[in-house]
């Protein structure tokens, strides 16, 4: 569940970002950038713990 939180606090984090890059801010858009490679790595994080738990119920 810690890394379902981790996820959710990358997008909401970046949302003033996004706002702030579609409003003008091209520094903000490095930013999201960012958030988002940092979203990508949780994802995946999150993705092989879940598949290990489903591993371990087939045992």
């Amino acid at each position: 569940m810690e890394k379902y939180e981790n996820i959710k606090s990358i997008v909401a984090g970046m949302e003033t970002e996004v706002q702030k890059f579609y409003n003008g801010n091209a520094a903000a858009g490095t930013r999201v950038r960012k958030a988002l490679q940092e979203l990508k790595k949780a994802a995946q994080e999150f993705r092989i713990e879940v598949q290990e738990m489903k591993n371990k119920e087939k045992k």
